[in-house]
Order: structure tokens, then C-alpha cells, then sequence
């Protein structure tokens, strides 16, 4: 009919759902071979997606403009899916789970960790993903826990992290943290599986040609390489933030523009390599598991241009300048060292400080040409369990003290390998998100919150 319009439809969920319930008989007569979980993950992951494309044009989410939701192709995605009811047990023996529609599984490593708090009651089984990356299979619990508070083991101890290249992270104690640049290591092999691949018949989307089995055997063993890359990294990683959330009270990072750093095309491989924001990303909920806190310094915070002797601060500070030069006191300081106890010194000024406005040197914008800034500006924080940054200004966020032996809820991610599942044991699976393996992806909040 002729200026009928559309009915509207709800982005919900639980809208998109009903939609789907009702359009599914005719659009898919083969939905009750599959599990109902494999449409509920793509139906998520599509209102998700449309809820960030509306707030991103209304102005009200922060970071790129965010594009329409796009089809995502099975072939160039990692297939995954979320299963949320049904039977999801972990078997006595720990080495076999056991999820709804794919039956006993078994595991390439022990569940060990997760059945003993299964077994001893302090932990809950609320969803398990399944998700295909490097030419594995893995699985994913997220677990409802209970779990008693935790105390650094110096928790009157601050410790300034600067990253960086050349170093991954130096602390304000002096340690230099190597950085192992897995991908440069790797880089000769992948190079040789990339020309290999280019050599083998592709796919072609223009003529509908399928790939041929070497091309997929080839691109399989690339992807394999990548993922080694990725695994390496992320263990690296894990490894180090672990070990300053346990043992310092008060960690002190910078609110790095890691985007705008990968605009340097000489740079950006290495950058992207060290993996800046995994870093800050970690370190926002160990700080919390460990009874810590975090603090991000604005982004602005000249913490490199600032002497940690006599805080002066330099108008300029060039990158191959690897040593600061103090013209006031004379102090000759590695410029990366220097920086961090610029990031330390920050944490004595906010407990100093308390509820109050902080006490502290910074630049209200990039370092003018001309002397030196005026006003003075204070660090952000990051509460414990978030990440970002307060608003520039200044302004503080109060911790509230905890209580000792609290109780604390935290969605915990366990990934474990499987093995013997095949693709097409859950059927296509739309919208299935990529990722690598999330081990330790963690969001917790209190109890009753």
C-alpha cells in the first residue's frame, strides 16, 4: 500500500527475539535442528551492535563513530556461541564438560581450578562460549564467585608503570621489563606462510570460486602462526600485571592515545605489538581482585617533560632525547625512569590530597611552544574494577573502604581447549564474535549491587 510505513521494530534483545520467533518458521524452516543459543548469540550481538551505532550518532558513546551493522560472513569469522540454559557441568574427572545440544566433550587441559570451587560451593556456572580461534576449539565458563578480600603484599608500596618500546614497561622502583616483540620474532615465518598462501588457487567473490584445499590448509597453518603471536603476547602480559597487582598497593599508569600513536607508520607494528591497552586493561581489574587500586594520570600529564627532582618542566622533549636533562637542578635521569616516578609521586599527592583536589603538576593542554604552563593540573583516577579515566579536570573518585571477608561477585571467564568438536556441531551460528582466547576477561562488582 502506497505511504504505508514500516512498523517499527524494538533493537531489545528480548524485542529482536520475539521478532525472530515469529519470522522463523518461514525464513528457516531448519531452526529446530540447531540449538536456540546459536540464534540468541547473533541476535545479541546485533542489538548490541545497533544500540552502539544509535549512541554513537546521538553523540553518546565516546571513541570512533561507529558504522551500521554489517552481515558478518561465516567464512571470515570466527564462529563462536554462548549457551546460557541447559545442562553445563563440569564431569568428575575434569577433563570432560558437558553443554547443552553438543553433549560430553572432552579437554585437551584440567578443569581442575574450576571444579574445586564447583565442588566447594564458592563458585556458579552461569554461561559457557564456545568459540573456534587458530584452528582450535576452546570453551569459556563465566562463573559467579565468592571469594574473600585480598591484601598486596606491600600495600603501602606505589609503583609508576611507563611503557614503551624499548623497554615494554619501566617501574619507578628501576626495573626494566624487556619487551619480547613476539611479532618481529615471528615476522620471517609469517611472511613465508603469507607468500605461500598467495600462491594457492583463493576464493573469489566475484566469480563465486571456492578456495581450493590447499588454500585453506595454508591458510590455516597462517592463522595458526598469528594466534601463536597473540597467545604469547597476552601470556606475557598476564604474567607481568599479575605481579605488580599483588605485590604493590597503588599501580600509576598514563591515559595513553594508543590510536593516535598508530598513526606513526613506523611505529605502529611495534606499538601494536607491545599491546599498550591490554596492559592498563588488566591491570584496572587485578588492582581490584588484590584489594589495590589504580590510578591513570590525565593524558595530558607531561610525566616525560617533568623533572622527578625539582619538577620543572620542559617545553620540549624530543623522542631520540632518551636522556632528561634537568637545566634547573642538573639531574640526568633516563627519560622513561624519570617518567615513572613522575607517575609514582602522583599516587602521594592524591592520598595526601583525599577527597579534595589534588595537589600536583600538569598542563591544562599540550605543551605550548612558549615557556612553560601556568596552570596546574591534576591527575585522573580510575577506581578499582574500571577503566578510563576521570574527567580532566581533576575531579576525583572516592574508594569506598571494604569490609574484610566481603562478599564479592565477579564474572569470571575459564577458557579450556576441547577436543573432538567439529564445526557443524551447533549449526551456523550468526553474528559469532571474534576474539582471542579470554582466560581471564573479568567484570566484578559487589554483591546485591
Amino acid at each position: 500500500m502506497v505511504g504505508e510505513l514500516t512498523p517499527s521494530q524494538s533493537w531489545s534483545l528480548a524485542g529482536l527475539r520475539k521478532a525472530w520467533n515469529a519470522a522463523k518458521p518461514d525464513v528457516a524452516a531448519w531452526w529446530a535442528e540447531v540449538s536456540k543459543e546459536a540464534f540468541n548469540t547473533g541476535l545479541d550481538a546485533l542489538g548490541r551492535g545497533l544500540k552502539n551505532w544509535a549512541d554513537s550518532r546521538k553523540g553518546m558513546r565516546a571513541g570512533r563513530p561507529v558504522g551500521f551493522p554489517r552481515f558478518k560472513s561465516r567464512r571470515r569469522s570466527a564462529p563462536s556461541v554462548r549457551f546460557t540454559t541447559g545442562a553445563i557441568r563440569v564431569e568428575p574427572d575434569r577433563m570432560h564438560v558437558v553443554l547443552p545440544r553438543l553433549g560430553r566433550l572432552k579437554l585437551h587441559e584440567s578443569a581442575r581450578k574450576l571444579a574445586r570451587r564447583l565442588d566447594n560451593g564458592t563458585a556458579r556456572i552461569m554461561s559457557a562460549a564456545v568459540r573456534r580461534d587458530g584452528g582450535r576449539w576452546h570453551v569459556s565458563f563465566t562463573v559467579e564467585l565468592e571469594r574473600s578480600d585480598r591484601v598486596p603484599a606491600r600495600p603501602d608500596t606505589a609503583v609508576g608503570v611507563d611503557v614503551g618500546i624499548k623497554h615494554l614497561a619501566v617501574l619507578s622502583t628501576g626495573e626494566l621489563v624487556p619487551n619480547p616483540r613476539y611479532l618481529v620474532a615471528a615476522q620471517q615465518r609469517i611472511r613465508q606462510l603469507g607468500r605461500a598462501l598467495s600462491r594457492k588457487t583463493g576464493p573469489d567473490r566475484r566469480t563465486g570460486r571456492r578456495p581450493s584445499k590447499r588454500w585453506e590448509r595454508a591458510a590455516a597453518r597462517l592463522g595458526r602462526a598469528h594466534a601463536r603471536v597473540a597467545n604469547l603476547r597476552r601470556d606475557g602480559l598476564h604474567k607481568l600485571t599479575t605481579r605488580l597487582a599483588r605485590e604493590h598497593g597503588t599501580v600509576v599508569v598514563e591515559d595513553l592515545n594508543v590510536a593516535g600513536m598508530l598513526a606513526n607508520r613506523r611505529l605502529a607494528r611495534h606499538i601494536a605489538d607491545a599491546g599498550f591497552a591490554e596492559i592498563r586493561r588488566q591491570l584496572a581489574y587485578k588492582t581490584a581482585w588484590n584489594g589495590g587500586r589504580l590510578l591513570v594520570a590525565d593524558r595530558w600529564y607531561p610525566s616525560s617533560k617533568t623533572c622527578s627532582g625539582c619538577g620543572t618542566v620542559k617545553t620540549k622533549l624530543a623522542l631520540h632525547e632518551r636522556a632528561y636533562e634537568c637545566q634547573a637542578c642538573g639531574l640526568v635521569i633516563d627519560r622513561d625512569h624519570n617518567a615513572a616516578l613522575n607517575l609514582a609521586a602522583l599516587a602521594a599527592q592524591f592520598d595526601t590530597a583525599g577527597s579534595g583536589p589534588v595537589t600536583a603538576r600538569g598542563a591544562d593542554r599540550k605543551t605550548r611552544v612558549r615557556g612553560q604552563v601556568a596552570v596546574k593540573r591534576e591527575p585522573g583516577t580510575a577506581p578499582a574494577g574500571q577503566t578510563g579515566t576521570v574527567p580532566p579536570q581533576g575531579r576525583t573518585t572516592d574508594r569506598a573502604p571494604t569490609k574484610a571477608h566481603r562478599k564479592v561477585t565477579a564474572m569470571r571467564h575459564r577458557s579450556v581447549c576441547l577436543a573432538g568438536l567439529v564445526p557443524s556441531s551447533f549449526g551456523p551460528v550468526p553474528g559469532g564474535g571474534r576474539g582471542g582466547l579470554s582466560a581471564v576477561a573479568v567484570t566484578t562488582r559487589e554483591a546485591g549491587a
